[in-house]
């Protein structure tokens, strides 16, 4: 279908030009026959699975826009889909055909516009998460189709490496606190979130919070005026004080639920077995907003007058575009881990699945 491009008049194809066009010239040969270079996996499995191949240049549809990929975010749902969404229950997961890309989360430059596009032009830089809920993102790849809705204008104080750091967990920890954006239940509780309504003096604990959503959850908890205390290694404490935390715990000495009372707010970014004990730092009346997987009681829950609820975070470009004002104002910082070549990302996985992760961890794809 005809769209809006990116031109290359007058640019000579001159091998002579130097080392620039070994780059540059590999790439506008690829783009113009086609192709382009993605990761892609044929069976589930570890990161080894994880193949660097030379697949086409997608088509945009009605309502997408062409993006050349400049870097890519990685988050958990990534790594659930290169082993075949074993972390879900049987009857939740959808059948895959394979190949598959991963990925959700970008940051890049427009190259092509479909004509029913409106909001972005050709040269604009963005970010997003596409296509999530869904495994269809396909973002780790020099280019991918992305619905105009998905995406925001990318902020003018970060670099393309830390813009495709922040969507999924900003948006993960934005749709708990600030605001939904939709009215969807949660397939998890099958009940419809209602985001906190945090208040000067509340004081809102969150575990995990040096991890992608963590980070994000302390700075935006901040911003709304609460008190806020931060749970993690220690070798995290001053990353974590710099955004804002008023007290640090270092789970590794120390019980949070033997030190912690009357907290308004518990935001567990780590799930699993030891949840529960965050229920006795909460005030009566208080909030548990699970992030992963965890386990309570729910006799003990209804007990201490305690709501628990959760979300499943959905791709939101209005969101970030007021995300991305917060970032241009300095209220909010992405912190990154380490960063790694798109064709590393296996050993991208790799230290994922490490842990101890501070912010987070960026796929690099275009100059």
């Amino acid at each position: 279908m005809p769209f809006q491009h990116a031109g290359v008049a007058g640019q000579v194809l001159d091998g002579g030009a130097g080392a620039g066009f070994d780059s540059w010239g590999r790439r506008f040969l690829e783009k113009a026959a086609g192709v382009m270079k993605a990761i892609q996996f044929h069976e589930p499995g570890g990161p080894e699975v994880l193949q660097y191949d030379e697949v086409p240049v997608p088509e945009i549809g009605a309502g997408e826009v062409l993006v050349r990929v400049h870097a890519v975010g990685i988050n958990p749902p990534d790594w659930y889909l290169r082993e075949g969404l074993k972390v879900m229950p049987p009857e939740m997961r959808p059948p895959l055909e394979y190949p598959l890309t991963p990925g959700t989360d970008m940051s890049g430059v427009v190259e092509a516009v479909a004509p029913d596009v409106q909001d972005f032009a050709v040269g604009d830089a963005v970010f997003g998460m596409l296509r999530f809920p869904g495994f269809d993102g396909r973002t780790y790849a020099e280019y991918v189709a992305a619905p105009a809705s998905d995406l925001a204008l990318k902020p003018a104080e970060l670099d393309h490496v830390r813009a495709a750091g922040a969507p999924m967990a900003v948006l993960t920890a934005w749709q708990y606190l600030v605001d939904l954006g939709h009215n969807v239940a949660s397939p998890f509780t099958g009940q419809v979130h209602q985001p906190v309504p945090i208040t000067d003096g509340m004081t809102v604990l969150v575990n995990g919070a040096a991890g992608g959503v963590g980070h994000f959850a302390v700075q935006l908890a901040k911003w709304k005026g609460a008190r806020v205390i931060a749970v993690a290694s220690g070798r995290h404490e001053q990353f974590l004080r710099k955004l804002g935390a008023d007290e640090f715990i270092d789970y590794t000495t120390t019980r949070a639920a033997d030190v912690v009372s009357d907290v308004d707010v518990v935001i567990d970014a780590v799930g699993g077995p030891e949840s529960k004990l965050f229920l006795r730092t909460l005030k009566r009346g208080g909030t548990m907003l699970p992030v992963f997987f965890a386990e309570y009681d729910e006799a003990e829950t209804a007990r201490l007058g305690i709501t628990v609820s959760n979300i499943q975070v959905r791709s939101n470009g209005p969101q970030l575009a007021d995300i991305a004002r917060l970032f241009d104002e300095g209220s909010l910082q992405v912190g990154i881990d380490s960063t790694y070549p798109l064709s590393e990302a296996g050993s991208a996985h790799t230290r994922a699945a490490q842990g101890h992760i501070q912010g987070k961890i960026v796929l690099t794809v275009a100059s």
